[in-house]
């Protein structure tokens, strides 16, 4: 009998109870049998994604839950944006998460980090025109850019003593002025690399501000994209992949380049699955798919999912369609379910989850916890020992289950013991 893992993580899952809506959180209010029936045959609990009290980043999050410490191997976003999007990165390149932005040059704010949310047949093309961008003072370093997703790009700079001890240009909110970037500690390659990121930051804007998008966008009387916050500054990192930590061979589904850049690092084979964006157009049934074709390979014992358009929902501050996309994951998985039931050769072990809370009170991450499921799916009788008495999957039930509060560091433990697993 084989046994496969199969992990479910619904970007920002986790709620907090809406007074508008009867003091119920959006889980609570979606209809999710798919999602409550895992529940009710499996254990529960409330994961703190890296730990207690932290509002993590999904890089974080997904690093932890995987089994890899970000306090040790976490050296920003930008690395893992970027090679998601497609930029490969060696020891010593240096990349950050980027916005196309819109920064009032005269007064130095940045009017809006996020220069139009319809982007994505500007940015290719913006993309294109600062790739390869030539900085004068730094003949010896060369920058790359690649479109990753909505106004995002990841931009990489490869050359002689870089360091990713910066802070970046990024203001973090609208209306701020642009940052002048900075060295986090005091030596000469921190210095030298925020000397080269501010040249780097003037240089796109200049690029930028002459493209005919931009003139038209003004002549129109739009903003323009005219300016790239430079994010996350990230280095390349050396970890043990996914099969030598845990002993598993894995696939990955995840259109968000961040993601996919992180599973890239682990060792994760990252799947290309038509018609899965990322957002809320993103195709769920092309998505189910390629989980059971994939999932059921021979190559693979474990299948990761990635499952975004919810927390997009909650930074948007839209209750309604947190619920609507978080029904049609519950359809989506359900669809799995029903197919992989079907076999009769192969147990498979269901993790559902996610990588931190997007309350839509509050457009942003924020520190609860969020709910777990670990369910059986398969021919072998379950185990009582691994079903509690919890019967639906939300944040208040799931508090009552018999995991109880852990931390993502714990994940990939519970999820081998289930499988017997002993690595």
């Amino acid at each position: 009998m084989k046994n496969k893992l199969l992990f479910f993580l619904i970007d920002g899952l986790g709620d907090v109870n809406i007074p508008q809506l009867d003091s119920k959180t959006p889980l609570q209010l979606a209809r999710t049998p798919w999602l409550d029936t895992l529940a009710e045959n499996g254990l529960n609990g409330l994961l703190d994604p890296v730990e207690p009290g932290l509002a993590c980043g999904s890089d974080t999050a997904h690093l932890s839950i995987l089994g890899y410490d970000p306090r040790i191997y976490y050296r920003g976003r930008g690395a893992f944006e970027s090679m998601g999007a497609g930029l490969e990165m060696i020891p010593g390149d240096i990349a950050f998460k980027s916005n196309f932005a819109y920064l009032d040059k005269s007064s130095g704010i940045v009017v809006l980090r996020k220069a139009d949310r319809n982007f994505e047949g500007l940015g290719p093309i913006l993309c294109k025109a600062i790739d390869g961008v030539k900085l004068p003072s730094f003949p010896d370093h060369t920058v790359s850019v690649k479109y990753a997703i909505e106004h995002r790009c990841g931009v990489r700079v490869r050359g002689p003593g870089l360091t990713d001890t910066i802070t970046g240009t990024d203001p973090l909110k609208d209306n701020n002025p642009l940052i002048y970037c900075k060295p986090t500690v005091d030596d000469e390659a921190s210095k030298m690399t925020s000397k080269l990121t501010n040249e780097l930051s003037d240089a796109l804007y200049n690029i930028l501000m002459e493209h005919p998008i931009n003139k038209e966008r003004i002549a129109l009387g739009k903003n323009p994209a005219n300016c790239v916050l430079l994010r996350g500054c990230g280095s390349c990192i050396d970890v043990p992949s996914i099969e030598q930590l845990h002993g598993l061979k894995s696939f990955l589904i995840a259109p968000t380049c961040i993601i996919a850049g992180i599973g890239t690092t682990v060792g994760m084979e990252l799947l290309n699955v038509p018609g899965a964006t990322g957002d809320y157009h993103t195709n769920f049934d092309a998505k189910a798919k390629a989980c059971i074709e994939n999932i059921r390979l021979d190559k693979y014992d474990f299948g990761f999912c990635h499952l975004k358009a919810v927390d997009d929902a909650g930074h948007d501050q839209d209750a309604e369609k947190k619920i609507y996309y978080l029904e049609k994951m519950d359809a989506m998985i359900g669809s799995i379910i029903t197919n992989l039931r079907k076999d009769t050769d192969t147990n498979y072990t269901i993790i559902v989850t996610g990588d931190h809370t997007t309350p839509t009170l509050y457009g942003d991450h924020s520190c609860e916890p969020v709910p777990f499921c670990v369910s059986q799916v398969g021919p072998t009788k379950k185990s009582s020992s691994y079903i509690d008495s919890v019967k639906s999957f939300d944040e208040i039930s799931a508090a009552r289950g018999g995991l109880g509060r852990f931390c993502g560091d714990q994940v990939m433990a519970i999820a081998k013991t289930i499988m017997n697993i002993h690595k």
